[in-house]
């Protein structure tokens, strides 16, 4: 035993130990942290297609979120017959696939296009949506259906599978439920995360339960995440399923949690509040710059101001209005719907009419306050001018040639306009309520507006009388316009806040 002993512990001495090798350095270059992939999934984007401030959103954030490195920002939208044509003969058709919906296998083509770092994915039915418009069909439940089934069978086509998928509106709620529910079994979708943003809760996509599977392919397994109040509502059933929700100003993220505000969903809001955030939209810095916008009469800036005077002169010969430099000019362009504030204007304007003032609106909508405003412009020649129209190139001319911008929402989840104007050096005079309140502060307080709280149609007149005040003072006014046009109303912040509600999604 001794010997055997002995000889084992000469064989373990002869065995070398190894040397332990140390791993060789990774190249600088492959130390490189992969992009966040982020997907939009929307109805419309400028500026491609656009009906109002949703396309504004979609297409300014995704070209903010680009500028990041960090991101690798797509958006999937419609090809509809009304897509601008200058950018439409740009695109390029990459391929086509078949589309299952319920008992239906649909033609999908897909044609891409990249513009400003961002890859745009347009889906082509054209039973679907070779149309006059966007919206306002017997059977746009069954088109956006389509199209969102349409996003996640495009995904494995073009072999992109985003670290978000971020849905817009209604029309974009069914790809968070079939993310959800169909796809969530298949190992390559299970790492998507949802994000949901609602622009106006107004609209919520409502239908019939009997067509669930029949019509959007769904099974009544999963009634239970679209069902409220007896019927479909895909804006629910976002909710329900998404990782967070968000919705487009501070303020309405916490006024949609009250019923006078969330037409019938305060309840779904309340219950998923750990989920929601507010970030406030911005506007595109360069798209409305009135040192450049070629549709004005003359271009300025916030530290030149002299030609935004020739704007008014030109606009008011274009109105024919009388030419007169120290009137000051209120204006309004606007859809005319009832939560536009409009039943405000009605009551009080022919008051304010008594001064020293014109008043110039730009907009089409409901016929009773579209025969108002052409009676009222009949009623008071050489004061009022009513152009019942959608005309951008007209709104670009009334933002730079008037002096100030009336917007008194009963309700406005964001709203554009405002900032728009202020931009161009029309001072807002607004209704505190969502983006309004956030984006105008009232200038007693040294803010770059007016505003007022209560929806009342006195307050309203009392804050127009205020801003015509102050007007009059030539020295305080140009100190309040430059204010106004230096606001910053850009994406970058905003962007940061996507940027950090992304994170906190994938974390």
């Amino acid at each position: 035993m001794a010997t055997t002993k002995k000889t084992t512990k000469k064989a373990v001495e002869a065995v070398p130990l190894a040397e332990e090798k140390k791993p060789e350095p990774v190249p600088a270059d492959i130390l490189v942290e992969a992009k966040r992939k982020i997907l939009f999934v929307a109805s419309e984007a400028a500026p491609f297609i656009a009906t109002g401030g949703l396309a504004e959103v979609v297409g300014s954030l995704s070209k903010a979120l680009a500028r990041n490195d960090r991101y690798d920002v797509r958006v999937i939208l419609p090809l509809y017959q009304d897509v601008r044509k200058e950018y439409r003969k740009e695109f390029r058709f990459i391929g086509n696939i078949f589309v299952p919906l319920s008992w239906r296998n649909q033609y999908c083509g897909i044609f891409e296009y990249v513009k400003d770092n961002v890859t745009f994915y347009f889906v082509d039915n054209e039973y679907y949506f070779k149309r006059p418009g966007c919206y306002g069909y017997y059977d746009d439940g069954e088109r956006f259906a389509f199209f969102c089934r349409s996003v996640m069978e495009i995904l494995g086509f073009i072999g992109f599978y985003p670290d978000v998928m971020h849905c817009h509106d209604w029309q974009a709620a069914l790809a968070a439920l079939y993310l959800k529910t169909i796809y969530c079994f298949r190992p390559e979708y299970q790492f998507i995360r949802a994000v949901f943003t609602i622009h106006n809760i107004e609209y919520q996509g409502k239908y019939s339960l009997d067509i669930l599977e029949d019509l959007f392919g769904i099974s009544y397994h999963y009634q239970y995440l679209v069902e409220y109040d007896r019927c479909i509502n895909l804006m629910k059933g976002a909710i329900e399923c998404c990782e967070k929700f968000s919705t487009v100003s501070p303020t309405y993220a916490g006024e949609i949690k009250d019923p006078y505000y969330a037409h019938g969903l305060d309840a779904i809001v309340r219950r998923n509040e750990f989920k929601l955030c507010g970030i406030l939209n911005g506007i595109d810095p360069d798209y409305y710059d009135p040192a450049t916008d070629k549709a004005l009469f003359a271009n300025y800036t916030a530290d030149d101001l002299a030609p935004k005077a020739v704007c008014k002169e030109e606009l008011q010969r274009m109105l024919n209005l009388p030419v007169k430099p120290d009137t000051p000019i209120m204006a309004m362009i606007s859809r005319l719907v009832s939560h536009k504030g409009l039943d405000l204007v009605q009551e009080v304007i022919e008051q304010a009419l008594r001064q020293d003032m014109q008043f110039i609106l730009l907009g089409t909508g409901d016929s009773a306050y579209e025969n108002y405003f052409a009676d009222l412009a009949r009623r008071y020649p050489g004061k009022v001018v009513s152009v019942i129209s959608f005309n951008s190139d007209l709104s670009r001319k009334i933002y730079s040639g008037a002096d100030l911008f009336l917007m008194p929402s009963k309700s406005e989840p964001c709203g554009l306009s405002q900032m728009i104007a202020s931009r161009y050096g029309t001072v807002a005079i607004v209704r505190e309520t969502g983006g309004l309140r956030d984006s105008i502060t009232p200038y007693g307080a040294g803010g770059n507006g007016f505003t007022f709280h209560d929806y009342n149609a006195y307050d309203m007149l009392y804050v127009i009388n205020e801003a015509l005040a102050v007007y009059k003072n030539k020295e305080e006014w140009a100190a309040l316009v430059k204010k106004a046009m230096t606001t910053d109303f850009s994406w970058s912040k905003s962007a940061q806040s996507y940027e950090e509600l992304y994170e906190s999604v994938l974390k």
